[in-house]
């Protein structure tokens, strides 16, 4: 097969959670240890430092791996969704895995694949545990897919782990609580390993230390430990908080040799040296356009309210939605007076560009609706001015879109 009959083959074969929902979510972990003692146990064979969380986790992660390139390491960085290519999940040193090897491994293991049913994000651990196992990586920065406790990657053993903002999301697999969702992304604490916990909430707090304290696991709040304020080319205010978690993780790493330069130019070069799209991004000016992958409740909140620090005459926002999402707790948190084109991501997930628009007319905020996200894009910078500000995102899929 070409890469690309690869990949459709990967896609449609196998159930992948951002394009099928929860019929794709198995909650279990059998699968993935069996392949991984198919494939040699690979996670076994480096290092490296998991992060869980519900919103910066993938900012975090490409944070970690940045300060690691700064000091001379060969880093991995296994991340999820992708925005424009599959490989954009596997990297070292912010390069994306080869085709070849994509191709080279589901050929490879294409039977046991089948016999085993196994999941797209389950195939897609095994190729990056395999390929970070091949190329000898010094450390891995491992981003958990879904929850944590019975997530795919969850078969490591890292040197430390790192679990960033809880909030709600997917509550139908992860639990309807905060307490509930946080003792689920709790599950990647290992006994011994240090536990970094990005930010202090009342609710998760106590489900984390009784967690750590079961497992002899040293847990460290990063608010406390880190009072200096560290600069990032990540844009955004909210990256503050992911910061603090980062460095904090970075500190607890043992048997590197991390020099505080290290930190200050890998958080300032992220992008540079890794690759990461659509967090807080511009990607046009005169209109200032910045679209942004945030899709929950806490997420978004954070977002709009960086919006409302810009300086612009009106505000255009650009938005859609996945088919389960809970429109009830998001939509209330935009602001009503904005022009709205609403649009529909490209997914089969994708929620109707007009079911969107007539709910969101219940919450009060106004505007057309188009059938693909560019169409929204080029409709809003036709009628916006060059003082105006262009917010692009709700989804990850719509972001991937234009980016």
């Amino acid at each position: 097969m070409t890469y690309q009959e690869t990949l459709e083959w990967m896609f449609a074969q196998l159930p992948m959670y951002q394009q099928k929902g929860i019929s794709a979510f198995k909650g279990k972990l059998d699968n993935i240890q069996a392949l991984s003692n198919y494939l040699g146990h690979p996670e076994r064979k480096f290092k490296s430092i998991h992060v869980a969380g519900t919103n910066g986790k993938g900012s975090c992660s490409h944070m970690l791996a940045s300060i690691l390139q700064e000091a001379g390491y060969r880093v991995g960085l296994y991340t999820s969704p992708h925005l424009k290519d599959f490989r954009e999940r596997i990297r070292i040193n912010g390069k994306p895995v080869s085709k070849k090897y994509v191709v080279d491994f589901i050929k490879k293991n294409k039977l046991f694949f089948e016999a085993h049913d196994l999941s797209f994000f389950e195939m897609t651990v095994g190729m990056a545990f395999q390929y970070f196992e091949k190329e000898k990586i010094d450390i891995a920065i491992v981003e958990v897919g879904l929850g944590g406790r019975l997530d795919s990657t969850n078969i490591i053993t890292p040197e430390v782990s790192l679990i960033t903002n809880i909030g709600y999301d997917h509550v139908e697999m992860l639990g309807d609580t905060i307490a509930k969702i946080a003792f689920e992304k709790a599950g990647i604490v290992k006994p011994g390993v240090p536990v970094v916990i990005s930010e202090f909430q009342e609710e998760t707090a106590t489900v984390f230390n009784n967690i750590a304290n079961e497992r002899g696991a040293k847990i460290i709040f990063a608010g406390e430990k880190i009072p200096a304020i560290y600069k990032t080319s990540l844009l955004g205010s909210y990256q503050c908080k992911n910061v603090k978690g980062v460095v904090a993780t970075i500190k607890e790493l043992k048997g590197f040799d991390l020099k505080e330069k290290h930190i200050v130019d890998g958080l300032l070069n992220v992008s540079a040296n890794t690759g990461l799209l659509g967090r807080w991004q511009y990607i046009g000016e005169n209109p200032t356009v910045v679209c942004d992958t945030a899709h929950n409740t806490e997420g978004l909140s954070i977002v709009l309210d960086q919006i409302k620090e810009q300086g612009y005459k009106d505000l255009h926002m650009i938005i859609g939605f996945v088919k389960d999402k809970n429109l009830e707790q998001i939509l209330p948190l935009f602001p009503k007076n904005a022009h709205y084109y609403f649009c529909r991501p490209n997914i089969p997930r994708g929620l109707d560009e007009l079911v969107l628009k007539a709910k969101a007319l219940e919450f009060g905020l106004k505007g057309d609706a188009y059938s693909s996200v560019n169409e929204s894009v080029n409709a809003a910078l036709r009628l916006a001015d060059k003082t105006d500000f262009v917010f692009v995102g709700g989804s990850t899929f719509v972001v991937a879109e234009i980016v």
